[in-house]
């Protein structure tokens, strides 16, 4: 096992770290260029923070296709 897992996490610490209005994150990602939400329950989704971080470190050249989800 890992000694540092990937963490979840929801999205108001994703807007907060990327500095994104809600809008804009689903319109990005929509167009592929902001990592995808997995689904924690029924109704509870989040994001994987290494796939943010990515993102914060390179926005402008992300694509989804380039960081696939496991």
């Amino acid at each position: 096992m890992s000694d540092n897992p990937d963490r979840i996490i929801r999205l108001a610490a994703v807007l907060d770290r990327t500095g994104l209005s809600r809008s804009t994150l689903y319109r990005k990602m929509n167009s592929g260029t902001f990592p995808r939400n997995v689904a924690i329950s029924v109704r509870c989704t989040g994001w994987r923070e290494s796939a943010v971080e990515n993102w914060i470190r390179n926005p402008m050249l992300y694509s989804v296709d380039d960081h696939p989800q496991s």
